[in-house]
């Protein structure tokens, strides 16, 4: 349900419903699966993305923040999000988004370098969202996973092929990405494309292995 009734984000629909065993009222927000890799990734099957209710996700390749919103509701008013943005530019909408949802903390900060923001997050997340299409993404994760994600917290990554390498099958690509992250002390557990919705890109979600005590 919508974080912050009767205000759309991006121009979304909204639509009011109840929610299963309540008889109240709630505003919903539609959410577009051409226009959000995390949706996408629900619609083509990903069963579980770990932002539940009260969750902590650290969010990385934040943009403007319109999938940002959809995890503010998700995980709601216990819940928070911290959302990293490189570019300035799509920084100020991030910024000028969050003024109305006091659950989501902006970080204009490079994703590769996350000792930068390390006092911004206070505490350990329970998920990583990474949509940066960077040819390093998958070292990316696991760097952000070794200073943040808690043990056996979950992790859901989009892998855009032609951004690692262009003159390779998808398929090739996607297969030596999830074994750079298997090699980084992450776990996956599923891959899915997100065809129709994104050409040559995929989901792989997993989640990060318990340290040595």
């Amino acid at each position: 349900m919508s974080y912050v009734p009767g205000v759309s984000v991006y121009g979304e629909k909204r639509v009011s419903g109840t929610v299963a065993g309540e008889t109240e009222s709630h505003e919903f927000r539609v959410w577009n699966p051409y226009r959000s890799k995390l949706a996408s990734a629900i619609y083509s099957g990903v069963d579980n993305i770990y932002m539940g209710p009260g969750s902590a996700v650290l969010y990385l390749g934040a943009a403007s923040g319109t999938t940002v919103s959809h995890v503010s509701d998700l995980v709601g008013p216990e819940g928070v999000v911290y959302a990293v943005e490189f570019s300035h530019r799509s920084g100020r909408d991030l910024e000028e988004m969050t003024k109305r949802r006091n659950n989501i903390v902006p970080i204009l900060e490079d994703a590769r370098y996350p000792q930068k923001y390390r006092m911004l997050i206070p505490r350990l997340v329970d998920c990583i969202f990474m949509d940066v299409a960077q040819p390093d993404q998958a070292r990316i994760l696991a760097l952000n996973a070794q200073h943040f994600l808690k043990p056996n917290g979950g992790f859901v990554i989009s892998i855009k092929a032609n951004c690692i390498d262009s003159t390779a099958a998808a398929e090739v690509v996607f297969a030596s990405e999830t074994q750079k992250l298997k090699d980084s002390g992450l776990r996956p557990k599923s891959h899915t494309s997100l065809e129709p919705f994104e050409r040559d890109h995929c989901v792989v979600t997993g989640y990060y292995k318990s340290p040595p005590q």
